[in-house]
């Protein structure tokens, strides 16, 4: 089959792109606003984008209170989703009214962060401190309008539970590196291979 996604002429129950570009990376994002209100919530539109600087970027579907905040305080806190938290994180998915603490609603502790504001979660393996370098509205190539603003930021200090690594490296297996799917499927990482890039002669 072929389809135009701005057509929506597929013909399906639920359109697939996102269930294509696929296995995601959960960004769990938490921040501050201005008046010290904190928030938590998981984005599945998440992704490194640059190591030199350290870029990360998350995409918010409206004015969420995340996006607010980074916009009054121009910081965020991305905690690194393991299978262990699959829980906790989808508690703090839910469309709860603005100051509402999530790590409060799923039974999270909060644990400061060294060079940001806004905490992190503890007993999380991996965290990342960032501050924000862009927000981009999106659009498409005809100027239609987006609900969905992107946040670049770059990552001020790495927290790393040492217990994840092996051999000086992140050992994957052992991270159990939870993933979003398509539609309500996720996955966590179990199965890891290696493959040296060809050297051309």
């Amino acid at each position: 089959m072929f389809y135009e996604p701005r057509l929506r002429n597929h013909g399906l129950s639920h359109d697939p792109l996102k269930a294509l570009v696929a296995p995601r990376p959960i960004g769990w994002i938490s921040s501050m606003g201005a008046d010290g209100s904190i928030n938590l919530a998981p984005y599945s539109f998440f992704n490194m984008v640059s190591d030199r600087p350290p870029i990360v970027m998350f995409s918010s579907d409206g004015k969420k209170d995340s996006l607010r905040n980074v916009e009054e305080t121009g910081e965020f806190v991305c905690n690194i989703v393991t299978r262990d938290f699959t829980h906790a994180m989808n508690a703090s998915s839910a469309n709860y009214p603005r100051g509402v603490n999530e790590f409060e609603k799923a039974n999270l502790a909060m644990e400061p962060s060294r060079l940001v504001k806004p905490p992190r979660v503890q007993g999380i393996v991996a965290a990342l401190e960032c501050r924000m370098t862009d927000i981009r509205p999106l659009s498409g190539l005809e100027g239609l309008a987006s609900p969905y603003t992107m946040v670049l930021g770059e990552v001020m200090g790495v927290h790393v539970d040492e217990n994840i690594l092996k051999n000086g490296r992140v050992d994957a297996p052992n991270l159990a590196l939870l993933a979003r799917l398509g539609y309500m499927d996720y996955a966590s990482v179990e199965s890891v291979f290696s493959l040296e890039r060809p050297v051309l002669t």
